[in-house]
């Protein structure tokens, strides 16, 4: 019969303690990740215009955010930061998740919208698709409407 002196393990405890640690790791959940992170779309704002839309998304947990750069409206004056109130409608299944907010850079006259980061909330398995994007500057609302699917496809949280 083998002894082990106290303060002394074995080989046997220590490969005991690396399964046990492995197994813990491997059960541990995944960090959150949305899927694309980017997505392409087209827009038509009606008399404001129509062109791509670019959408950069991120997720911590179940809040999410999104980025919007359009080159489907353009800015005639320039707008100050932080003055642009947008919605982005997105299909979820037969339900719609919208983001919101009132975030921008400063954008100067002639250039393209760029708007966000629009908050919303998220759950495990969503797959949501840009619809609708509302944009409210400068006292004026433009509607815009998605013309075409993401590309390469919904986001998925």
């Amino acid at each position: 019969m083998r002894h082990i002196r106290p303060g002394k393990r074995g080989i046997g405890t220590a490969l005991g303690v690396a399964v046990a640690v492995a197994g813990t790791l491997a059960m541990a959940p995944a960090a959150a990740a949305v899927t694309p992170g980017t997505a392409t779309l087209s827009f038509d704002c009606g008399s404001y215009g129509s062109g791509e839309a670019t959408l950069t998304a991120t997720q911590d947990g179940t809040a999410a955010t999104i980025e919007v750069s359009t080159s489907a409206i353009t800015s005639p004056i320039k707008i100050g930061a932080n003055s642009v109130e947008s919605t982005l409608k997105l299909k979820n299944g037969s339900g719609t998740t919208e983001f919101t907010g009132k975030a921008n850079p400063e954008i100067p006259a002639g250039s393209a919208v760029s708007t966000g980061p629009l908050k919303g909330t998220v759950a495990a398995g969503d797959r949501l698709e840009a619809t609708s994007l509302t944009v409210k500057a400068l006292g004026t609302t433009a509607t815009c409407e998605a013309t075409s699917a993401q590309k390469p496809g919904p986001f998925e949280f």
